[in-house]
């Protein structure tokens, strides 16, 4: 995946919703901070949006770090999906 993503949005029932804030991209991992608190294992679809390209790929959660609004949320990226 190229660095850094512009946008990044989760997709649920077919609508992009965007709550990420994008603090950096590292290879197959994407962190980001979101008022949300997703569950450690929780899978879900992003679609990331880049340089007029966008892509979706299933995303899974594998760590929260920091604390208050200093908190990070790590998901690992994986396959594309279809749109």
């Amino acid at each position: 995946m190229p660095e850094p993503a512009s946008r990044v949005v989760l997709v649920d029932a077919g609508k992009s919703l965007d709550v990420f804030d994008v603090v950096e991209v590292n290879g197959a991992t994407l962190r980001v901070r979101t008022a949300y608190l997703f569950e450690l294992g929780e899978e879900m679809k992003v679609r990331v949006e880049q340089d007029g390209k966008t892509v979706e790929l299933n995303a899974r959660v594998v760590a929260h770090t920091g604390s208050g609004d200093d908190q990070i949320t790590e998901l690992e990226l994986g396959e594309r999906t279809a749109p």
